[in-house]
Protein backbone atom coordinates (compact mmCIF):
# COMPACT_ATOMS: atom_id res chain seq x y z
CA UNK A 1 0.00 0.00 0.00
CA UNK A 2 1.48 3.41 -0.99
CA UNK A 3 1.87 5.83 1.99
CA UNK A 4 2.22 9.20 1.62
CA UNK A 5 3.35 12.28 4.05
CA UNK A 6 2.15 15.69 3.13
CA UNK A 7 4.35 18.48 5.32
CA UNK A 8 2.19 21.77 5.19
CA UNK A 9 1.11 24.07 6.85
CA UNK A 10 -1.61 26.29 5.17
CA UNK A 11 -4.95 23.57 5.84
CA UNK A 12 -6.50 25.77 2.69
CA UNK A 13 -3.75 23.35 0.79
CA UNK A 14 -2.95 20.69 2.84
CA UNK A 15 -7.00 19.14 3.24
CA UNK A 16 -8.02 19.19 -0.73
CA UNK A 17 -4.28 17.40 -1.03
CA UNK A 18 -4.65 14.62 1.32
CA UNK A 19 -8.40 14.47 0.15
CA UNK A 20 -7.63 13.77 -3.54
CA UNK A 21 -4.64 11.53 -2.57
CA UNK A 22 -7.03 9.68 -0.48
CA UNK A 23 -9.22 9.27 -2.98
CA UNK A 24 -6.60 7.85 -5.21
CA UNK A 25 -6.59 4.53 -2.72
CA UNK A 26 -3.10 6.21 -1.31
CA UNK A 27 -2.72 6.18 2.46
CA UNK A 28 -2.16 9.64 3.61
CA UNK A 29 -0.75 11.53 6.54
CA UNK A 30 -0.48 15.52 7.12
CA UNK A 31 2.19 17.38 9.81
CA UNK A 32 1.80 21.17 9.69
CA UNK A 33 5.20 21.56 10.59
CA UNK A 34 8.62 20.35 10.01
CA UNK A 35 9.05 18.62 13.50
CA UNK A 36 6.09 16.69 13.13
CA UNK A 37 7.15 15.84 9.78
CA UNK A 38 10.62 14.88 10.64
CA UNK A 39 8.82 12.95 13.49
CA UNK A 40 6.18 11.13 11.24
CA UNK A 41 9.19 9.94 8.67
CA UNK A 42 11.07 8.63 11.74
CA UNK A 43 8.66 6.55 12.91
CA UNK A 44 6.47 5.20 10.06
CA UNK A 45 7.67 3.85 6.12
CA UNK A 46 6.41 6.81 3.33
CA UNK A 47 6.35 6.09 0.04
CA UNK A 48 6.41 9.37 -1.29
CA UNK A 49 7.25 12.48 1.29
CA UNK A 50 5.70 16.26 -0.12
CA UNK A 51 7.39 19.02 1.47
CA UNK A 52 5.91 22.91 1.78
CA UNK A 53 9.09 25.07 1.76
CA UNK A 54 8.31 27.22 4.23
CA UNK A 55 7.16 24.81 7.17
CA UNK A 56 7.36 26.22 10.72
CA UNK A 57 9.84 24.78 13.10
CA UNK A 58 11.96 22.95 10.14
CA UNK A 59 11.80 24.60 6.69
CA UNK A 60 11.36 21.98 4.08
CA UNK A 61 14.74 22.48 2.67
CA UNK A 62 16.61 22.01 5.70
CA UNK A 63 14.61 19.29 6.64
CA UNK A 64 15.06 17.50 3.10
CA UNK A 65 18.76 17.70 4.20
CA UNK A 66 18.24 16.74 7.41
CA UNK A 67 16.36 13.67 6.08
CA UNK A 68 18.57 12.52 3.48
CA UNK A 69 21.85 13.14 5.62
CA UNK A 70 19.97 10.30 8.05
CA UNK A 71 20.12 8.28 5.30
CA UNK A 72 16.41 8.32 4.34
CA UNK A 73 16.13 7.15 0.65
CA UNK A 74 12.29 7.71 -0.27
CA UNK A 75 11.56 10.23 -3.03
CA UNK A 76 10.66 13.62 -1.82
CA UNK A 77 8.34 16.07 -3.96
CA UNK A 78 9.20 19.66 -2.55
CA UNK A 79 5.84 22.42 -2.70
CA UNK A 80 6.55 26.00 -2.92
CA UNK A 81 5.36 29.67 -4.13
CA UNK A 82 8.99 30.31 -5.02
CA UNK A 83 9.48 30.05 -8.67
CA UNK A 84 13.17 31.47 -8.80
CA UNK A 85 15.35 29.24 -10.72
CA UNK A 86 17.92 29.88 -7.68
CA UNK A 87 15.17 28.26 -5.51
CA UNK A 88 14.37 25.70 -7.28
CA UNK A 89 18.17 24.75 -7.41
CA UNK A 90 18.60 24.81 -3.51
CA UNK A 91 15.47 22.49 -3.46
CA UNK A 92 17.11 20.21 -5.79
CA UNK A 93 20.63 20.65 -3.98
CA UNK A 94 18.99 19.82 -0.32
CA UNK A 95 17.81 16.03 -1.68
CA UNK A 96 14.40 16.78 -3.53
CA UNK A 97 13.83 14.48 -6.06
CA UNK A 98 11.01 16.68 -7.30
CA UNK A 99 9.81 20.19 -7.39
CA UNK A 100 6.55 22.10 -8.09
CA UNK A 101 5.90 25.07 -8.10
CA UNK A 102 2.67 26.54 -6.14
CA UNK A 103 -0.36 26.53 -7.74
CA UNK A 104 -0.47 23.56 -9.55
CA UNK A 105 -3.41 21.21 -10.44
CA UNK A 106 -4.18 18.08 -8.43
CA UNK A 107 -3.95 16.25 -11.50
CA UNK A 108 -0.19 17.78 -12.20
CA UNK A 109 0.65 16.50 -8.46
CA UNK A 110 -0.84 13.08 -8.96
CA UNK A 111 1.00 11.98 -12.28
CA UNK A 112 4.66 13.89 -9.98
CA UNK A 113 3.68 10.70 -7.23
CA UNK A 114 3.55 8.13 -10.01
CA UNK A 115 6.20 9.60 -11.62
CA UNK A 116 8.54 9.64 -8.65
CA UNK A 117 6.40 5.56 -7.51
CA UNK A 118 8.06 3.81 -11.08
CA UNK A 119 11.62 6.06 -10.51
CA UNK A 120 11.81 4.63 -6.90
CA UNK A 121 11.79 1.26 -8.57
CA UNK A 122 9.46 -2.22 -8.50
CA UNK A 123 8.49 -1.48 -4.70
CA UNK A 124 4.57 -2.14 -5.63
CA UNK A 125 5.25 -5.29 -7.21
CA UNK A 126 3.63 -6.23 -10.31
CA UNK A 127 -0.36 -6.60 -11.13
CA UNK A 128 -1.64 -9.00 -8.26
CA UNK A 129 -3.88 -11.86 -9.78
CA UNK A 130 -5.85 -14.43 -8.31
CA UNK A 131 -8.07 -16.00 -10.89
CA UNK A 132 -10.37 -13.48 -12.29
CA UNK A 133 -9.65 -11.21 -9.76
CA UNK A 134 -6.63 -8.19 -10.77
CA UNK A 135 -4.97 -5.68 -8.53
CA UNK A 136 -2.99 -3.12 -10.37
CA UNK A 137 -0.83 -1.57 -7.23
CA UNK A 138 0.75 1.02 -9.93
CA UNK A 139 -2.21 2.14 -11.23
CA UNK A 140 -4.23 1.98 -7.95
CA UNK A 141 -7.15 -0.30 -9.93
CA UNK A 142 -9.01 -3.11 -9.03
CA UNK A 143 -10.84 -5.62 -11.88
CA UNK A 144 -13.02 -9.20 -11.49
CA UNK A 145 -13.45 -10.37 -14.65
CA UNK A 146 -12.31 -7.63 -16.44
CA UNK A 147 -14.92 -5.24 -14.47
CA UNK A 148 -13.61 -2.96 -12.53
CA UNK A 149 -14.54 -2.75 -9.06
CA UNK A 150 -16.28 0.61 -7.60
CA UNK A 151 -13.98 0.42 -3.82
CA UNK A 152 -13.22 3.12 -1.57
CA UNK A 153 -9.71 3.69 -0.49
CA UNK A 154 -9.91 1.90 2.76
CA UNK A 155 -11.52 -1.03 0.31
CA UNK A 156 -8.75 -1.09 -1.86
CA UNK A 157 -6.13 -1.13 0.76
CA UNK A 158 -7.22 -4.13 2.27
CA UNK A 159 -7.81 -6.30 -0.51
CA UNK A 160 -4.04 -5.00 -1.61
CA UNK A 161 -3.07 -6.38 1.76
CA UNK A 162 -4.33 -9.31 1.86
CA UNK A 163 -3.69 -10.13 -1.70
CA UNK A 164 -0.22 -9.34 -1.45
CA UNK A 165 0.10 -11.91 1.53
CA UNK A 166 -2.32 -14.85 0.52
CA UNK A 167 -3.33 -17.45 3.25
CA UNK A 168 -2.14 -15.30 5.61
CA UNK A 169 -3.97 -14.33 8.64
CA UNK A 170 -4.27 -10.76 9.66
CA UNK A 171 -5.34 -9.80 13.19
CA UNK A 172 -8.03 -6.87 13.51
CA UNK A 173 -5.14 -5.14 15.36
CA UNK A 174 -2.47 -5.41 12.64
CA UNK A 175 -5.40 -4.03 10.18
CA UNK A 176 -6.13 -1.06 11.97
CA UNK A 177 -2.44 -0.20 11.75
CA UNK A 178 -2.05 -0.67 8.19
CA UNK A 179 -5.42 0.70 6.88
CA UNK A 180 -5.89 3.65 9.34
CA UNK A 181 -4.28 6.81 9.93
CA UNK A 182 -2.75 7.33 13.12
CA UNK A 183 -4.76 10.12 14.33
CA UNK A 184 -8.23 8.84 12.84
CA UNK A 185 -7.74 5.03 13.99
CA UNK A 186 -10.92 2.65 14.56
CA UNK A 187 -11.79 0.49 16.18
CA UNK A 188 -12.45 -4.15 16.28
CA UNK A 189 -16.02 -3.02 14.75
CA UNK A 190 -14.40 -0.59 12.04
CA UNK A 191 -12.28 -3.15 10.45
CA UNK A 192 -15.54 -6.12 10.65
CA UNK A 193 -17.54 -3.15 8.74
CA UNK A 194 -14.66 -2.87 6.20
CA UNK A 195 -14.36 -6.78 5.60
CA UNK A 196 -17.92 -7.05 5.61
CA UNK A 197 -18.75 -4.30 2.45
CA UNK A 198 -15.68 -5.47 0.72
CA UNK A 199 -16.38 -9.31 0.87
CA UNK A 200 -20.40 -8.24 -0.19
CA UNK A 201 -18.82 -6.51 -3.16
CA UNK A 202 -16.42 -9.09 -4.37
CA UNK A 203 -19.59 -11.72 -4.20
CA UNK A 204 -21.98 -9.06 -5.53
CA UNK A 205 -18.69 -9.00 -8.78
CA UNK A 206 -18.96 -12.85 -9.04
CA UNK A 207 -16.22 -13.64 -6.43
CA UNK A 208 -16.73 -17.12 -4.25
CA UNK A 209 -18.17 -16.31 -0.82
CA UNK A 210 -15.13 -17.49 1.05
CA UNK A 211 -12.77 -15.75 -0.75
CA UNK A 212 -12.07 -13.37 2.08
CA UNK A 213 -12.42 -16.03 4.82
CA UNK A 214 -13.21 -15.29 8.55
CA UNK A 215 -10.38 -17.56 10.97
CA UNK A 216 -12.63 -17.02 14.02
CA UNK A 217 -10.25 -15.62 17.17
CA UNK A 218 -7.78 -14.73 14.93
CA UNK A 219 -8.65 -12.70 11.73
CA UNK A 220 -9.05 -12.47 8.45
CA UNK A 221 -7.09 -14.21 5.74
CA UNK A 222 -7.46 -14.25 1.61
CA UNK A 223 -8.25 -17.95 1.01
CA UNK A 224 -6.00 -19.62 -1.51
CA UNK A 225 -8.20 -22.63 -2.09
CA UNK A 226 -10.88 -19.86 -3.45
CA UNK A 227 -9.95 -19.64 -6.94
CA UNK A 228 -6.48 -20.96 -8.70
CA UNK A 229 -3.99 -18.11 -8.77
CA UNK A 230 -2.90 -17.30 -12.61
Amino acid sequence: MVRILIAEDDERIAIPLAEDLTHQHYLVDVAADGKAAWHYASTYHYDVLLLDVMLPEIDGFALCRQLREAGYEQPILMLTALDRTTDRVAGLDSGADDYLVKPFSLEELGARVRALLRRSGPTRGPVLKAGPLSLDPLMLQATYGGLPLHLTPKEYRLLECLLRHPGQIFSRETLLDRLWEPAHAGGDDAVKALVLRLRRKLQEAGAPQDLLKTVHGFGYCFNRSAMEFE
